[in-house]
């Protein structure tokens, strides 16, 4: 005997106008009337027409009767498009033909630096960077930040493809870039200007991986200055170590407290806070917050690289201090950093897989509470862009609507049924197949 169909699976999203009963809503992420149902979440309905949330209410009644179709979700989770605020779309997928050796961070730089110039031509990019586009898209992500390597001539390849890619997913999945290249790159004194040129002329953010190398006083001091120059935001990649001696993070806050900086500004990773002595942390802390910077934590990632060695379990998980720092009023946000490729070996551009993850990892539970906000409306502000990961009247109905009915089924099945809305229509769920990208798989050495 077949099961019946659930109340997700009877659904349709094809009529102009409906109405989404019986929904489940994080209070966080409306301004709309819902009735509290615990740990954040309360009950509405939604009025869908022309592609945009008209109307979320908390009783049926006040949306009248000719309100249009009715789809009862019985209880369903509906939530607004993700924003995957901190990617490397240039590196996906090269894990095939160019696996980390051992797992390390060492390994990853190695694996990747043999990989970039053999491989990394406009035709390869733009399948991988495609693929995984296509595997956001279809899982319920409506905007992507990436990173692109910019080291020489590589920059001359990937930020070219990047305006491209651009322009041709406007309609699909909003995408910003940052360039990423090691802060010692500064030592040649052409590098930098050039560099925020490019980044300028297509609309990017400047960006690079800060350490505590000689001179970084002086380097940050001069991103600070080519962006401002440029009108330019900053996003770095800070303090990816365990070593506590390891405190460019606090660095970077006070370059932006003296200069005083309008700009936006994100640092990602900052794993070395949570191996530093608690006084020295929350000091850093407090800069960080009188800066105004954010922060976008990657647990997968992170946790797959920090306190790696061999025949040794870990011993941390590789995260930052998230906790402590949305305490302090700092936005948190979490992201999926890498996927398939040697820096992060699995992972699939969900964005459901990285909050539920990241729940586990860093204890963002018990309650959740508003921390849907790490992968919604918090990225969205940190890349400029207030009207995304929202689910308010007037705004598109880019919306992701599950079986699941809260928090604790969302964790327990989060490849769980859901459909995908995009301006209140639905889209395919459909996943590429790896198997697209076996031609690109035979590792190449560089000439």
């Amino acid at each position: 005997m077949s099961r019946p169909l659930s109340a997700l699976e009877r659904a349709d999203f094809s009529p102009s106008r409906y109405v989404l009963k019986n929904a489940t809503v994080p209070a966080c992420l409306t301004s709309g009337a819902i009735e509290p149902r615990g740990d954040g979440l309360g009950r509405a309905h939604l009025l869908v027409e022309h592609g945009d949330v008209i109307a979320v209410v908390s009783r049926e009644d006040m949306l009248g009767g000719g309100a249009g179709p009715e789809i009862d979700l019985d209880g369903g989770l509906v939530l607004p498009g993700f924003v995957d605020m901190h990617t490397h779309l240039d590196k996906g997928h090269i894990w095939p033909r160019r696996p980390n050796p051992d797992g390390s961070f060492a390994g990853a730089l190695e694996a990747v630096s043999a990989d970039r110039p053999a491989n990394w031509n406009t035709t390869d990019l733009r399948r991988r960077m495609e693929f995984s586009l296509r595997t956001a898209y279809a899982q319920g992500t409506v905007m992507i930040r990436t990173h692109l390597d910019s080291i020489p001539p590589q920059e001359g390849i990937s930020w070219p493809l990047f305006e491209e890619l651009r322009v041709e997913w406007a309609d699909r999945i909003e995408l910003q870039a940052s360039a990423l290249f090691g802060i010692e790159s500064l030592l040649v004194p052409e590098f930098l200007p050039h560099m925020a040129d490019v980044v300028a002329r297509a609309r990017g953010t400047l960006g690079a991986v800060t350490y505590m190398v000689e001179g970084l006083a002086g380097h940050l001091d001069a991103m600070f200055e080519a962006a401002k120059a440029r009108g330019l935001d900053l996003d770095f990649h800070v303090d990816e170590t365990g070593d506590p001696s390891a405190r460019s993070l606090a660095m970077i806050a006070e370059t932006a407290i003296r200069r005083k900086f309008r700009g936006r500004i994100v640092v990602g990773h900052c794993c070395s806070l949570a191996c530093q002595e608690p006084d020295e942390a929350d000091r850093t802390l407090d800069l960080v917050a009188r800066a105004g910077i954010g922060v976008v934590s990657l647990p997968m990632c992170n946790m797959y690289l920090q306190d790696r060695q061999a025949g040794r379990t870990p011993r941390w998980r590789g995260v930052t201090l998230l906790h402590e720092m949305k305490a302090r009023g700092i936005p948190v946000a979490v992201a999926s950093d890498n996927t398939r490729d040697p820096f992060y070996a699995y992972g699939d551009m969900d964005m459901v897989e990285v909050f539920t993850q990241a729940m586990r990892i860093a204890h963002l539970d018990h309650p959740v509470g508003d921390w849907i906000r790490a992968v919604t409306s918090t990225p969205a502000d940190l890349l400029g862009e207030g009207t995304r990961g929202r689910i308010e009247p007037g705004l598109p109905a880019d919306l992701v609507v599950f079986s699941a009915r809260d928090w604790n089924e969302l964790g327990a099945r989060p490849k769980g049924p859901r459909r995908v809305l995009r301006s209140g229509r639905e889209i395919s769920s459909d996943l590429p197949d790896h198997r697209e990208l076996d031609d690109l798989m035979e590792p190449r050495t560089h000439a």
